[in-house]
């Protein structure tokens, strides 16, 4: 048989090899590129189905959440319309997302660990599930004061667990059942934003020590004793961090030095590894309460179990063993303006034209994301900390305390 070559029209010239070879390469290279962002959240997701598909077949772990920015998944974004910008969420799921780092919150890290969905914002309305619980928290409130401050919290959660018994009978709603409600991990992380209101307020450390740290830890009090009448019998009180440590803080210290305090000194006295000593000083003061609280809630409340969770201890190792964790630059922003050493203007938040974000590539080197709250790498090791019990009390592991019957 003879061979011919195929008619001119058909063949491709050298040019239009190089061509389509260049245009393979490139789209080679966008894969590449992209899938570091987009198959972990695909894998999230095809993984989230698995668990709610197993959650049909059996028992499941239930969390509620109550708090502040720490612990907001996307309250704020969705109950006020507010709005962040890139670079948030730039990590993990490669877009803003209600949260207020570049990727995940601790509290992700452990429904990930104890085999939960991420907690949907409880005002959320689109394309959430509430199988495994709710978030509360909502950015920027406190005990009492706030749109969503803890009463409301509250009383939203009194809502869902109202409308979930209407809806449970018609099959619809989240399914938790009022067993799950009882079984359910309560959890509270709150109270940062009222010592860091009442100091911006200039109110002595005296005062603040006297009135609003008794406040905070009465108001969480009353709010677990309300859960508890509603059903609840697990409990786990985070403590507040170190925020004399946040760049946002001791950015004070620039304005402040030499001109004196609330409390008429010559200046802010940092520690030994640069954070506000006076700041400190009264988170740990509220944390002596809230250890109290979890004795007196645990004798007065027949049946419940109520976990401390030393957090400040968990975040200031952050910063004493910084060198160990590989954080190059613990006490900047990695998001902000105003260059070292704190990388932080109140006029320059992160994600607005005059802030910067540091290079993704040098983000684990950071403990503070806008200098208000942590990056993904720091609220990994968060996570970790809690989950190896060690600074619980009692040391109660979470996923043992999720797993336990009342």
């Amino acid at each position: 048989m003879e061979l011919t070559s195929p008619p001119t029209s058909t063949r491709l010239g050298p040019a239009v090899l190089r061509f389509l070879a260049v245009v393979a390469l490139l789209t080679i290279a966008v894969v590449v590129a992209t899938s570091s962002k987009i198959l972990p959240v695909i894998s999230w997701y095809a993984s989230a189905a698995q668990r709610r598909a197993a959650a049909d077949g059996g028992a499941r772990c239930v969390m509620f959440n109550f708090g502040d920015s720490n612990s907001d998944t996307g309250g704020l974004a969705a109950g006020a319309g507010f709005r962040l910008h890139r670079p948030f969420g730039r990590r993990f799921f490669g877009r803003p997302n209600g949260r207020f780092s570049d990727g995940r919150l601790y509290i992700d890290f452990l429904c990930e660990r104890l085999g939960l969905d991420h907690l949907s914002p409880y005002l959320e309305s689109s394309g959430v599930s509430f199988s495994h619980g709710a978030n509360f928290a909502a950015t920027a409130q406190t005990v009492e004061s706030g749109q969503f401050s803890l009463p409301t919290q509250l009383r939203q959660f009194r809502h869902f667990k109202a409308r979930t018994a209407e809806l449970l009978p018609l099959g619809l709603g989240s399914g938790i059942t009022e067993d799950e409600f009882r079984q359910a991990v309560y959890s509270f992380d709150i109270g940062q934003n009222d010592i860091s209101l009442a100091f911006t307020a200039n109110l002595t450390q005296e005062r603040i020590l006297q009135a609003v740290v008794p406040a905070i830890a009465a108001r969480i009090r009353n709010t677990v004793k309300m859960v508890y009448e509603a059903g609840g019998r697990k409990f786990v009180l985070y403590h507040t961090g170190p925020f004399g440590c946040l760049p946002s803080t001791l950015s004070q210290l620039g304005t402040r030095r030499g001109s004196g305090g609330g409390d008429g000194e010559e200046g802010e006295e940092v520690d030994d590894v640069g954070c506000l000593a006076r700041h400190n000083a009264v988170a740990e003061a509220l944390n002596a309460r809230l250890r109290l609280l979890r004795c007196d809630l645990a004798a007065e409340l027949p049946g419940a179990t109520v976990v401390g969770v030393d957090m400040y201890a968990i975040k200031y190792g952050l910063f004493t063993n910084r060198t160990e964790q590989g954080f190059s630059s613990p006490l900047t922003a990695c998001c902000g303006a105003g260059g070292p050493p704190y990388n932080y203007e109140p006029g320059a938040a992160c994600g607005s034209a005059n802030a910067k974000a540091c290079p993704e590539s040098d983000g684990d080197g950071y403990i503070s994301w806008d200098g208000v709250h942590y990056t993904e790498a720091a609220n990994r090791i968060v996570a970790d900390k809690i989950l190896s019990s060690e600074h619980n009390t009692p040391r109660l592991p979470l996923q043992q305390l999720c797993n336990q019957s009342t």
